[in-house]
Order: C-alpha cells, then sequence, then structure tokens
C-alpha cells in the first residue's frame, strides 16, 4: 500500500507546482516606463490678440513613455492628460485646467483655447501671468507618468464660456421662486451685477423646485440654466435654439446665494 501512496503524491505534487507556475506566468506585472518629454513651438512671452483667435497659438509635442510589462513593451493604448497651471500652484490649482488626449503625442491650441484656459482658471484679462504647461500619461487610468513642465508668460483677453446678458440685467424665475414660472418676473427677483461678467442673487429656496435665469423681461431668451443644485456649469439659450436645463432647488430648505461666473461657465450656491 506504501508503495502505491508514495507515487500517487509524487505526482499530485508535481502537478500543482505546474498549475502554480501556470498561474504565475499569467500575470503581468508593470516594470516601468519612461517621463514623456514634452516640448513647445515657442516658449517667448506671448500676447494673445482677440481678432485672432482661430489662429494656432501654440503647438505641444511629447514622447512616448514606453510603458513595459512583463511581457514586453505595452501594446495598450495610453491616454495623455494635458495640464495648464498657474505658476507656483504645483498642478494643485482647483481650477486647474486639463484636456483629455488619447493616443496622440502632440497637439495645437488655438489663441481663443489657449485664452479660454486662463480664462477659466480666474485670471485678470490684459496682465502677463506666468503659467505651467505639462503632460500626465495613464495607461487604464493608471501609474501616471509626467512630463517636464514648460513655462511661458501669457497676456489673455476678456472672453467668456457663456455669452453675457445683452441687456445687463439677469432675473430668477421658476416654480422654485415666488413668482413661479413668467418671464416678466419682479424687480426683487433681479441679480445683483458684481462685474461685466460675474452676477449674483440671494433667495429662499424649497426643496424640489426648479429655476433658471433670464436677461429681457417680457422675454423667455436669453435664457440660462444648469443641472447641479450645488452649483456647476451652466449654459444658456440666446434665442433659436434649445433651452438650457432647470436648476434644482437644494435638498435643505433655506436662504442661497447664487453667483454665476460667464468667465469660467460656473454657477455656485451656497447656504447663507
Amino acid at each position: 500500500m506504501k508503495k502505491f501512496i508514495n507515487p500517487l503524491f509524487t505526482l499530485i505534487f508535481a502537478a500543482g507546482i505546474l498549475v502554480s507556475c501556470k498561474k504565475d506566468e499569467n500575470k503581468v506585472y508593470f516594470e516601468g516606463g519612461t517621463n514623456p518629454t514634452l516640448t513647445v513651438s515657442s516658449a517667448a512671452n506671448l500676447f494673445l490678440d482677440s481678432t485672432k483667435k482661430n489662429t494656432i497659438a501654440l503647438t505641444f509635442n511629447w514622447t512616448n513613455p514606453n510603458y513595459m510589462f512583463n511581457t514586453g513593451v505595452s501594446s495598450q493604448n495610453v491616454t495623455y492628460i494635458f495640464q495648464v497651471d498657474t505658476t507656483g500652484s504645483n498642478f494643485t490649482n482647483p481650477n486647474i485646467q486639463e484636456t483629455s488626449i488619447p493616443s496622440d503625442l502632440s497637439i495645437a491650441f488655438t489663441v481663443k483655447q489657449v485664452n479660454t484656459f486662463l480664462n477659466k482658471l480666474l485670471l485678470q484679462r490684459d496682465v502677463p501671468h506666468n503659467m505651467e504647461f505639462r503632460i500626465k500619461a495613464t495607461i487604464n487610468g493608471t501609474v501616471p507618468l509626467y512630463s517636464n513642465v514648460i513655462k511661458i508668460v501669457i497676456t489673455p483677453y476678456l472672453d467668456v464660456a457663456v455669452p453675457l446678458p445683452p441687456t445687463g440685467e439677469l432675473y430668477a424665475t421658476g416654480d422654485g421662486t415666488p413668482s413661479g414660472w413668467t418671464n416678466n418676473p419682479p424687480l426683487a427677483q433681479k441679480c445683483t451685477k458684481l462685474s461685466l461678467t460675474e452676477y449674483t442673487i440671494t433667495m429662499n429656496f424649497v426643496p424640489g423646485f426648479y429655476y433658471k435665469f433670464l436677461s429681457t423681461l417680457t422675454q423667455w431668451q436669453p435664457q440660462y440654466g444648469g443641472k447641479e443644485a450645488n452649483g456647476g456649469d451652466f449654459s444658456a439659450n440666446m434665442g433659436g435654439g434649445s433651452d438650457p436645463d432647470a436648476i434644482p432647488t437644494p435638498a435643505v430648505a433655506g436662504s442661497y446665494k447664487v453667483t454665476l461666473n460667464f468667465v469660467s461657465g460656473k454657477y455656485t450656491v451656497v447656504k447663507q
């Protein structure tokens, strides 16, 4: 009996090792890569000209990070995230601008696109700003590799993400406001104009209702709205297009300050 068990045990043990080896062979391990090298068409001081919005302002190129796995160089697609921030923020600015670029190793930005980056960073117009650019490479959203940082001094011009109210006035309307849905809301629902590009109003809200903003009394367009109760992006129908979404009132009743920034195209809703 003993002579029969030993060979059987040996056979089972050998089979176990074989299976274990096959499992190890099927595992894929990240073995490293090379940080991309980023270059730009010109790093000279850049004054953005509003009359040349569609002209290419900057062209960036970068090298492949050559992600390496135990199975060899990766054949999976690499995603590149182009990042724009102010010098000194170390790419941690809450308003950092990012553009996703699948697979390509270059990108060109027009004057308007570069200007939009700076406007959405809420930087003052007609003033030079120290800007930084870099590439973040990822594969399936993991193992990020960062390029060198390119610094350029750029002067932006006034531009907006959402068209400004042509009347210079903005009114709240909707079933979330005292007036209900009307294109002739009362003066009490008129926003305070903080600047050419920013408006605000403080209102009492009850959950479960909606509101929008109008620019011209007795007319439904221009009309401004968004999707998020607590703030986010907003859009406009200046006439002839599709109306934007109505903004939901917050989940908790109370007094809220709503502020619309037409440069960034974002609105905030802050409980008072």
